[in-house]
């Protein structure tokens, strides 16, 4: 009996070949658009946590108190006392790590040595950078090359230059290709550096360095006493310390022991980008969302098939049921017809994904996607992303054959047999 079904089943399909052809067409057609916007999206995410990752510091030690004074400096006295500030209009204190050098020790010994990699005390500082007759406001990073190349690997992201000509150039500045590009800046060209106070200083183009992450390619890096002079801050002073650790997916614990022993606030990675990540998800659930209006759609074709064979052999299936064919057994024919070319359709989808995949993957065109500048599109290749997709269809060309099949086993042989023209 089963194999009669499936034979008949195939014949159905193969009797209308070019409508289950069109049919199979669109399910492979919804399954790869699928299954490749997925890849992208998810393939976009997965770069840029990679990216950061390995370029941006895991934890950021900040030079904010995490319990600053209170601005009610006599709370919990009498409420009978009163204190007044009389024209007291004062710089707003910035933020900055004092004594840096004991934090940094501090991070050699338990339990902190076995979590954290790599540390570099940084000052950041708003300048303005002028080369001829361009100029551009950036960021400027004092650092500790040495400590920062554990950070975020510059030695290797230099497309010109050198870190050993930072090191011995009074006044180098590691520039970013952003930068370089807006202000036509070439290797070993003299720049001049123009801080918020104080004397404009100039400065030579010892590296241009490549990231890929749009922030960091719009700054530039010079040694951590240049930046230390620029801001105006003493040699035991800085913005911030910046962190590697051993687990970065897993660095909350180790920030809340910083905050707690320093005093100082203290960031993951994961809180320094939040906003973007938050974007990436909400983008994966619209297209994901969008997307999967296709493949509901095709579920309708693979209906409009069955419903048009149900229509044209009804006389057939009145004849089946006079010999014996019951209800169930007629039902079970129809969904097999839909699972079938749902199987057929998502395979197929799947296998033209992987294509797709492939092409956008290697397109040598360098775009700009949201945070980061890549060559060719960021693809995830996750084989979970196929199987719940050709599933998924399946599934939905499945159901789909479940209303025209309920309809051929609803008919009754007699009367059909009678209205024929047999």
């Amino acid at each position: 009996m089963l194999r009669t079904l499936v034979t008949i089943a195939i014949r159905h399909l193969a009797g209308r070949r070019r409508q289950t052809i069109t049919t199979v067409t669109g399910v492979a057609v919804s399954t790869m658009v699928l299954i490749t916007t997925i890849s992208l999206t998810r393939g976009l995410l997965d770069s840029f946590v990679e990216t950061i990752v390995d370029v941006a510091p895991h934890i950021t030690l900040k030079g904010e108190l995490v319990n600053p004074l209170p601005l009610n400096l006599l709370d919990g006295e009498a409420v009978d006392r009163y204190a007044f500030v009389v024209e007291n209009i004062q710089k707003e204190d910035r933020d900055e790590v004092q004594h840096y050098r004991q934090i940094l020790e501090s991070l050699l010994v338990p339990p902190f040595s076995s979590e954290i990699l790599v540390s570099s005390p940084y000052v950041e500082s708003q300048i303005m950078i002028i080369n001829g007759n361009r100029n551009l406001p950036v960021l400027l990073k004092g650092v500790d090359i040495d400590r920062e190349e554990g950070i975020s690997g510059l030695k290797e992201k230099l497309t010109e230059g050198s870190v050993e000509a930072f090191r011995k150039t009074p006044g180098a500045l590691l520039v970013g290709r952003t930068v370089a590009r807006d202000l036509d800046i070439a290797l070993n060209d003299e720049v001049t550096v123009v801080p918020a106070s104080g004397p404009s200083r100039q400065c030579k183009v010892t590296g241009i360095f490549f990231s890929g992450v749009n922030a960091v390619d719009n700054s530039v890096f010079a040694t951590l006493k240049f930046g230390q002079i620029i801001e105006g801050l003493p040699a035991d002073k800085v913005s911030g310390i910046a962190m590697k650790v051993s687990d970065p997916l897993d660095n909350g614990g180790i920030a809340g022991d910083l905050e707690r022993i320093t005093g100082y606030s203290s960031a993951t990675w994961q809180e320094e980008n939040a906003n973007v990540l938050s974007l990436f998800t909400r983008i994966g659930y619209i297209v994901f969302s969008l997307v999967a209006f296709v493949g509901v759609v095709s579920g309708f074709g693979v209906a409009n098939i069955l419903v048009t064979t149900v229509f044209e052999k009804s006389r057939d299936i009145a004849i089946m049921k006079s010999f014996g064919f019951s209800a169930g057994s007629l039902v079970f024919m129809f969904i097999l017809e839909g699972f079938l070319v749902g199987c057929g359709g998502a395979l197929a989808g799947g296998l033209l994904s992987v294509g797709t995949i492939n092409l956008l993957a290697s397109i040598p065109v360098e775009t700009s996607q949201g945070p980061l500048t890549k060559t060719g599109f960021s693809m995830s290749w996750n084989p979970w992303y196929f199987f719940f997709v050709i599933l998924v269809t399946v599934l939905i060309s499945t159901i789909a054959a479940m209303i025209p099949s309920a309809r051929a086993a609803g008919l009754e042989p007699v009367k059909v047999l009678r209205d024929s023209s047999l």
